[in-house]
């Protein structure tokens, strides 16, 4: 798409590219690092190397469910943004489509546009996208412990209590994401497609515990968001198309 190159203005210039390729380069390093490490330690510690292979094989084959949550996230931010560098690399190293893309629709919106044409547009969604989420990243080690044992001191006190506060938090992040999903269902039919898409990917996702429960097929606990995520939008296509047209 279109950094500034002349007087054009280019998204995905060479050099961005190229940082963004190295930076999650350098993510991998980690992994493999890590790994390395960790079958080393293990072997250490006499942990046959058939039980070492099979935890690797089962991890990796578990990655995949994510990895395609993960994909559809890149694919749907690069339509939101125009661009497919700053999404790969937001969603590639520590990024959720849900705040990725909820952040990119609300600058868009503040500033009045509806695809990003110059850099000053590219550099205020970026940094609203990286920044914000880096002051979670940050506290997390400074405010996760307190919080987690004050937590299990109120389970200590009254189980009960605990319980009905933490899923009370959990229906609230889920009410205010719900807000972006209802927003337009005043502005006519098309407002709607949103929650018809919702629907559809909750029926899905119905459909899919029925299976697991009579097959008893575990392994497609981990595929059951992916799958619904994919069936979803695949149908928002046509139903996008019946109503606009």
């Amino acid at each position: 798409m279109r950094l500034f190159l002349g007087t054009t203005f280019v998204m995905d210039k060479p050099i961005v590219v190229i940082i963004v390729a190295l930076i999650i380069l350098v993510v991998l390093a980690q992994s493999v690092f890590f790994l390395i490490k960790a079958i080393q330690s293990g072997k250490k510690m006499g942990i046959d190397s058939k039980i070492i292979r099979n935890t690797i094989q089962g991890s990796a084959l578990f990655t995949i469910a994510p990895a395609i949550s993960i994909l559809i996230g890149v694919v749907v931010l690069i339509g939101a943004l125009g661009g497919y560098a700053l999404p790969w690399l937001r969603l590639s190293v520590i990024g959720s489509l849900t705040y990725e893309l909820t952040s990119a629709e609300a600058v868009t919106e503040v500033l009045g546009i509806t695809t990003i044409t110059n850099g000053s547009e590219y550099v205020t969604v970026a940094l609203v996208m990286t920044l914000g989420i880096v002051v979670g990243i940050v506290a997390v080690p400074f405010v996760c412990k307190p919080i987690s044992g004050r937590i299990d001191k109120m389970k200590l006190k009254n189980t009960e209590w605990t319980e009905l506060l933490v899923t009370a938090m959990f229906i609230g992040m889920i009410s205010a994401f719900l807000g972006f999903i209802f927003s337009d269902v005043l502005s006519g039919l098309e407002g709607w497609i949103p929650v018809f898409v919702m629907l559809i990917s909750a029926v899905t996702m119905i459909i899919m515990g029925l299976i697991i429960k009579i097959t008893k097929l575990k392994v497609l606990e981990n595929y059951a968001i992916p799958i619904s995520m994919v069936v979803s939008m695949l149908c928002a296509l046509p139903i996008t198309h019946a109503i606009i047209g």
